[in-house]
């Protein structure tokens, strides 16, 4: 499952490095996906609806059993 995680965010990480920012993954547990948002994404106001309407939307669509997508600092 981490690689296709990996996979995924290899495909929207060039939309997010456009901006100056990129996404790393942290960990897999329990269904729920943490990763870390970097660069200009760590302090942007919209890095929650990048984290929710774009990596999560993205990342729940291709793989139903992950539950959520979590940002840790």
């Amino acid at each position: 499952m981490k690689e296709k995680v990996e996979k995924l965010l290899e495909e929207i990480r060039p939309v997010l490095m456009a901006d100056g920012g990129d996404v790393e993954l942290i960990d897999i547990k329990n269904k729920i996906v943490t990763v870390r948002l970097k660069g200009a994404c760590a302090g942007c106001p919209m890095s929650q609806m990048t984290l929710k309407n774009g990596i999560e939307k993205l990342i729940l669509k291709e793989i139903p059993e992950i539950k959520s997508v979590e940002n840790i600092e």
